[in-house]
């Protein structure tokens, strides 16, 4: 399998070092500007001397340039398999794939817990969800100022809302699609972006379940959990801890843990997903409808 990525920040290099475990993988070519040693390196996608050579793409770009390059693609391969980190785009783009496979990034569907309590609402009637997530932005990036950082920059496509749209993929994934919401998308803190730190909503999805959501760059303490309310359960999933307690009626508490989850595990699971049989990974129309929901969050927020 050859393989080209396009973008080498640090989630590029994170593929790059997943990717290079498979076996399959014959070699890595990689779209950057950046000099790197014992690697053949391409300044600009259109630069690529041959696309048709490759099997998978990756694009691990900014944000804004994700649709530019993925109408590239689209135009010039065919019956290729696509990977674009999250989300799709900075705002709703109309573009078409019809020639090629595409999948979006949205790692956190491969979270060990995440997956069991996916099992385990099969048989369940859920009644409502509550998500937060937040960190502080100046400790998110080692060694990079967070106001040089593509979260702080509108035009790059950073805010909170686009930087934690996993939660809504996820929220989506499990829950069904919003379709009813009242949102806050604001600054509020005395951060140095032109983006949103605080993004708040509450609504309900087509599967009727009270959705509510808050996520931020300002919180000091990193949490991300999630508490899901059914008519038999309490669920409560906690992303940093990789734990999942389910409590029942007459108070029934069973714990679910992951101990050492390895750094790569859920990128690993995720690109062996969309090379092999693709179940949970987020598809190119799944991508579309995180899309829509982060528009219709932006356009109350104008």
């Amino acid at each position: 399998m050859k393989v080209l990525i396009i973008g080498y920040g640090s989630i590029g290099r994170r593929h790059e070092e997943v990717l290079s475990s498979f076996h399959e993988t014959e070699s890595i070519d990689i779209v950057t500007k950046q000099s790197i040693d014992n690697k053949k390196t391409f300044n600009d996608v259109n630069q690529v001397n041959d696309l048709k050579l490759y099997d998978y793409f990756v694009i691990a770009s900014e944000t804004h340039k994700h649709y530019e390059q993925l109408k590239y693609l689209e135009t010039n391969v065919t019956d290729k398999i696509i990977f674009c980190e999250k989300p799709l785009f900075e705002i709703t783009k109309d573009l078409k794939i019809e020639r090629n496979q595409v999948f979006v990034g949205y790692v956190l569907r491969f979270h060990p817990m995440l997956q069991k309590l996916k099992s385990f609402l099969q048989n369940e009637k859920v009644l409502s969800v509550n998500v937060n997530c937040g960190q502080y932005l100046p400790t998110w990036r080692q060694n990079i100022d967070y106001r040089n950082s593509y979260s702080a920059k509108k035009d790059e496509g950073g805010g909170v809302l686009l930087d934690l749209s996993h939660e809504i993929d996820y929220i989506q994934w499990l829950f069904g699609t919003m379709k009813e919401m009242k949102s806050y998308q604001l600054k509020i803190s005395d951060l140095e972006i032109e983006t949103d730190d605080l993004t708040t909503l509450i609504g309900k999805t087509d599967r009727e379940v009270i959705v509510n959501l808050s996520i931020d760059y300002i919180s000091k303490i990193t949490y991300r959990k999630m508490l899901i309310h059914t008519l038999n359960d309490t669920y409560e999933l906690d992303f940093i801890k990789n734990t999942l307690i389910q409590k029942d009626k007459i108070g029934l508490e069973q714990v679910y843990t992951f101990s050492n989850l390895e750094r790569n595990y859920m990128f690993e699971q995720m690109h062996r997903s969309i090379l092999s049989h693709k179940k949970s990974v987020c598809s190119y129309n799944e991508g579309l409808k995180v899309m829509n929901t982060i528009s219709i969050i932006q356009e109350q927020n104008k």
